[in-house]
């Protein structure tokens, strides 16, 4: 079966066969089968709720780049390098069910705090709190650089699966393969600044709210309860209760956040500068390149929060490829969601 037939083919692939293998790797009870797995998909919210509490045995921090970053690690240190990142407003805490499952396939996982959250901080007060999507990029290839790992699988969801797509296109050599959220999510500021059809910019209610005054100010006051709203807005299915929120709601109280949020969001709409050492990097993704690595797309088929159909990006993979939908009112925040089919995916990518 040529290369071409055979990723025609693994797209089509359902979410119920994709779990039904993860089960056999993994180690999970009931998913022997790929009919038994769709019928025992945990329902939105289970990881949630019943794991409210489980949170990563230690935090480490170490210099990289601008930053010191604070970030979790499992599994052996001369594993494979599998690093996790998460998105807006959510923390490293997305990952706290996903990060144990690799661990014990013997993978190292590393899952960073992104600029302005959790313990990561700035080692100079004069650095500018910079969100463009190429900036954070970079802090995770400083990441890898000071933990001595030359190359990894990259797995995101939101501004981490953004992170990850860049790293993928700009520093493919250091991306062994991608997992990734809501597929391609590379834009520039000119694409930014067009206007969408008006019930797709009313999705993005924040962004108009972060551009002005009025919003950064009621975003620093009211940080905690901002943040729950998108959750629920984002995840409409997944019925997480308080002791999960507050769990990631911590990390939002990063002196950085704010200016971090805010930032990037108006940097996407034209409307606040960038550094001018990221503008080369911005240009090469000016075009829209395509992603070569090995790549395993992921949607939830309750994802309330803005996203594009997989049918829209999956040319934007121009190597091995498969795009899986996961079922039972998955959300946004999918790895948290579905932590055993994100898991999974990643597990499937580094075979590719």
């Amino acid at each position: 079966m040529s290369d071409q037939i055979n990723s025609r083919r693994r797209r089509f692939i359902s979410v119920a066969a994709a779990a039904g293998l993860g089960a056999l790797d993994i180690g999970l009870p009931g998913f022997g089968d790929a009919q038994a797995a769709q019928a025992k998909q945990p329902p939105a919210g289970a990881a949630g709720t019943a794991r409210a509490h489980a949170s990563f045995d230690a935090i480490k921090q170490i210099d990289a780049g601008l930053l010191n970053v604070g970030y979790a690690e499992l599994g052996p240190g001369d594993g494979p390098a599998v690093i996790l990142l998460h998105g807006w407003p959510y923390d490293i805490h997305s990952f706290v069910d996903v990060a144990p499952l690799l661990a014990a396939r013997g993978y190292r996982v590393i899952v960073p705090y992104l600029r302005g959250y959790g313990s990561t901080r700035f080692l100079s007060a004069d650095t500018m709190r910079n969100g463009q999507p190429t900036a954070i990029a970079s802090d995770i290839v400083a990441l890898m650089d000071a933990l001595d790992i030359q190359q990894a699988v990259l797995a995101g969801f939101d501004w981490g699966a953004r992170t990850a797509d860049i790293i993928a296109v700009l520093w493919p050599q250091r991306c062994k393969a991608l997992v990734s959220v809501s597929g391609y999510l590379i834009g520039n500021q000119q694409a930014g600044t067009m206007p969408l059809p008006p019930e797709a910019e009313s999705q993005w209610w924040y962004q108009f709210y972060f551009a002005t005054d009025r919003g950064r100010v009621g975003y620093q006051k009211y940080t905690h309860d901002f943040a729950k709203l998108i959750w629920k807005q984002a995840s409409p299915k997944w019925k997480f209760d308080d002791a999960t929120f507050e769990r990631s709601a911590a990390a939002f109280t990063n002196p950085d956040h704010v200016d971090i949020t805010v930032h990037n969001y108006r940097w996407r709409q034209g409307l606040a500068q960038g550094e001018a050492k990221y503008d080369p990097l911005e240009q090469r993704l000016v075009p829209a390149p395509a992603i070569g690595v090995p790549s395993i797309t992921l949607e939830g088929d309750a994802n309330g929060a803005p996203h594009p159909p997989p049918s829209v990006y999956a040319a934007k993979f121009t190597g091995k490829y498969e795009h899986r939908t996961i079922t039972g009112g998955i959300g946004h925040n999918l790895p948290q969601e579905a932590p055993r089919a994100f898991a999974q995916a990643v597990i499937d990518v580094d075979r590719f």
